[in-house]
């Protein structure tokens, strides 16, 4: 019995030493270059068999465990970790970031409102407030400038005739300067119905997809180009017969004599009709430098087009000499959308 009882409490007395002692050289400056190891040791050789597994996990296991899982990281340095672990995004990571960055980069709604207001305030001058002293004669000159009337004898006013020309010529030029590069990508209203009412409602029309519109354009895939309506609205040929067409317009109201120009502005004065005609040519000239500039930073072509930025302040010719000038998107490789980035 005392040999029994000898032979226990001396295998527990070697228990002490079979505890793994830890002596890390800690540096509070250096935590990631730590590396925590148990000391090899013989537990069957140590530990008497009678000993049961749990206790064995009970004395060691645990605290093998907390050694094995501590990490420590530096705050200042889990930047530089993630960058360590994560060298190369890949393309559903990295687009995800993109379109985060393009969420913070997204259009000031503050400018959106103020626009809104804008047009809310049109619309009531434009029912309760423009004069409308000369409808039946504002209906006359309608027909007269739409043709439905044949020659009873009545000298159109030449200026009216060049600013209604004109007009006709102003969605053809939104049309090329939205399209594509006025076009949003994050939300999901199209700008082609605006410009189709913008043929009849002009600046009024266009007015609410200003409201609404949200950059960056969409990608341009390269068979797009070659469709229509880009291959049209791209083209030089366009673009120079809207310049040379405006041209003669704006030439041809200017050679008119000092009492037509007078006339003009009693029309405008009593007309509903010139009157709003000659607001909307306002609009749509104030607003075009902007669409420009737009254009013009999405085809990468702003250092230089620079110079073209002021003369697009004159009433249509500018915006329509930027036309015939910017380069083609065929050219421009930043822009195409998927077939181009497939051949990188």
């Amino acid at each position: 019995m005392l040999a029994n009882t000898y032979l226990i409490s001396s295998n527990f007395t070697s228990l002490p030493h079979t505890t793994p002692k830890l002596k890390p050289s800690l540096q509070t400056h250096n935590f990631n270059s730590i590396s925590f190891s148990l000391p090899k040791t013989n537990t069957t050789s140590r530990f008497p068999l009678f000993l049961k597994p749990h206790n064995l996990k009970a004395s060691v296991f645990p605290f093998h465990k907390r050694v094995l899982l501590q990490r420590c990281h530096s705050i200042l340095d889990s930047k530089n970790l993630d960058e360590e672990e994560n060298p190369v995004l890949d393309d559903k990571k990295s687009s995800v970031l993109e379109s985060k960055v393009n969420v913070q980069e997204g259009r000031d709604w503050t400018t959106s409102i103020l626009l809104f207001v804008l047009w809310g305030g049109l619309m009531y001058y434009v029912f309760n407030l423009s004069p409308n002293q000369t409808p039946s004669r504002d209906i006359y000159f309608l027909k007269k400038l739409l043709n439905l009337k044949g020659d009873d004898g009545f000298a159109m006013n030449e200026v009216l005739v060049s600013l209604w020309y004109i007009m006709g010529l102003w969605p053809l030029v939104y049309s090329m300067l939205l399209l594509p590069t006025g076009r949003s990508s994050k939300s999901n209203i199209p700008v082609w119905p605006f410009l189709i009412l913008s043929c009849f409602g002009g600046a009024y029309a266009l007015l609410p997809y200003f409201v609404l519109w949200n950059p960056p354009p969409p990608p341009v895939e390269e068979t797009e180009l070659s469709r229509w309506p880009l291959n049209f609205l791209e083209s030089k040929l366009t673009a120079g017969i809207s310049f040379l067409a405006g041209l003669g317009l704006i030439i041809y109201a200017g050679l008119a004599s000092g009492d037509v120009w007078t006339e003009f502005v009693q029309y405008f004065r009593e007309s509903k009709f010139i009157h709003l005609t000659c607001i909307d040519f306002t609009l749509l000239s104030t607003f075009s430098p902007f669409w420009v500039y737009n254009d013009m930073t999405a085809r990468k072509w702003y250092d230089k087009g620079s110079w073209l930025l002021p003369v697009s302040l004159v009433p249509f010719l500018g915006p329509a000499l930027y036309l015939f000038l910017r380069p083609s998107l065929s050219e421009m490789p930043v822009s195409l959308g998927k077939a181009s980035s497939e051949q990188e």
